[in-house]
């Protein structure tokens, strides 16, 4: 299996990545229309933990770590490196070794559609790292594969210098080209959010403060006293 190494892709600006990553995934994901999150099985191996960078990918080999060797040399400061694999694998592909080399290139953290170990030593050095398992089994180095190429995750395309935002409730990714839009949609989000959270401590319902009721309504739902729903229970 061959392969290419792509050095010196564009990244979004690092005031957008910076911008984003005030904001959580949640907040992101449905600022883009509910797009993005890269899978629910890409779990925190840390927690209280955000982070958001551009990303540096690789398409790896299942069992075989030789390309993340190649990527750690084309990632630096702000960057994320995410890996995942030609088919599926949980193997441990990814640990402290890795997390110290990269951290010394100021990368933000990792996002592994593969296996992971070494987390207590990845905590204890403060190195973020979402995966899709936990296992010490170990790996190879000897077939090609690709840096800094297009991959997906999840059914998301992630490609070089995208921004990728994580935290406890996931991974999302964020096109480089729309950053500074997302970045906008995302803050009038958390405005709306700010008001109605205002509104619920005032003791506003939901039901009333988006029109729900009207929808109740036109979906054919009706109330009843509990007297009235055991009576016609009864009778049905």
């Amino acid at each position: 299996m061959g392969g290419v190494i792509v050095t010196n892709p564009p990244k979004a600006d690092a005031k957008d990545v910076e911008a984003i990553a005030g904001y959580g995934v949640a907040t992101v994901h449905e600022a883009m229309g509910r797009t993005g999150l890269l899978g629910t099985h890409l779990r925190p191996v840390q927690q209280d933990t955000r982070i958001a960078g551009t990303a540096v990918t690789v398409l790896s080999w299942p069992g075989d770590n030789l390309m993340i060797h190649a990527a750690v040399e084309q990632c630096g400061e702000g960057d994320i490196l995410v890996v995942t694999t030609t088919s599926p694998s949980t193997d441990g592909m990814f640990g402290e070794l890795f997390a110290t080399a990269l951290q010394r290139r100021g990368v933000r953290g990792l996002i592994i559609n593969a296996g992971i170990r070494d987390t207590t030593e990845l905590r204890a050095m403060d190195f973020p790292a979402w995966a899709a398992a936990v296992s010490p089994q170990g790996t190879v180095k000897a077939t090609g594969g690709s840096v800094n190429v297009p991959v997906a995750i999840g059914g998301q395309l992630v490609r070089p210098g995208d921004v990728i935002l994580a935290d406890d409730d996931g991974v999302v990714v964020v096109s480089r080209e729309r950053a500074g839009r997302v970045a906008e949609a995302a803050e009038a989000r958390e405005q709306k959010e700010a008001a109605s959270r205002a509104a619920f401590l005032d003791g506003q319902l939901g039901l009333d403060r988006y029109g729900l009721r009207e929808t109740l309504v036109r979906l054919g739902v009706t109330y009843r006293s509990y007297e009235e729903y055991v009576a016609e229970e009864r009778e049905s």
